[in-house]
């Protein structure tokens, strides 16, 4: 792979990371609870991630452009997911004083981009473009998957670590409140228009 091709799939990569969505309101949302909460969802999340690259990878994922049908029931499944994440936030008078398990965050994480068929659509449209075809083609598929996953995952603990380091302003019970709402918001609207959007 030519590395003027590389260069540019690391950085289409890394500005795709920076534009906001479900995964970054969630790690938003889960930086309330800790660090520790915001590493279990960037894992979650990045297993997700994984999950679309190698299918993609792989070929499979090309089952959401040739079915609509199964595309538009993961992506209504995938709203409905969003939307209850955001409703639950919103409603929610409290937070718990005790950060949830770990566990509890990781599948939130990942049900976020499993559920999320743009993700398998991008990767298809995406990836592709960077590699030859042929046999070769697809080792070089499967390695720019693992590229993309590490991309991403760099970006997401550079948030966290950010977040972390002003742990202290949001542990105070107000902001911990409005970042819990405002996360519920954006969860709950991404939700109401991926349902709306039918491409």
């Amino acid at each position: 792979m030519p590395l003027d091709n590389l260069v540019a799939f690391v950085a289409a990569s890394f500005l795709i990371a920076l534009s906001p969505g479900p995964g970054t309101a969630m790690v938003l949302r889960q930086s309330v609870h800790g660090r520790r909460a915001a590493l279990a969802t960037v894992f979650g999340m990045e297993v997700g991630v994984v999950c679309w690259a190698v299918a993609a990878a792989l070929g499979l994922s090309v089952l959401l452009t040739a079915s609509e049908i199964a595309y538009h029931a993961l992506r209504i499944g995938g709203a409905v997911f969003l939307v209850y994440l955001g409703v639950k936030a919103l409603v929610s008078r409290s937070l718990p004083s005790e950060a949830p398990p770990p566990g509890h965050a990781l599948r939130s994480g990942l049900v976020v981009n499993l559920a999320n068929p743009k993700l398998g659509v991008f990767a298809i449209s995406f990836l592709p473009q960077f590699a030859p075809s042929g046999e070769a083609g697809q080792r070089v598929l499967l390695l720019l998957a693992v590229l993309w996953v590490v991309v991403d995952t760099v970006w997401y603990l550079v948030i966290v670590t950010v977040l972390h380091t002003i742990r202290g302003w949001l542990g105070r019970p107000r902001v911990r409140t409005a970042l819990e709402k405002l996360s519920g918001g954006v969860l709950l609207a991404l939700g109401v228009r991926l349902v709306l959007d039918p491409r």
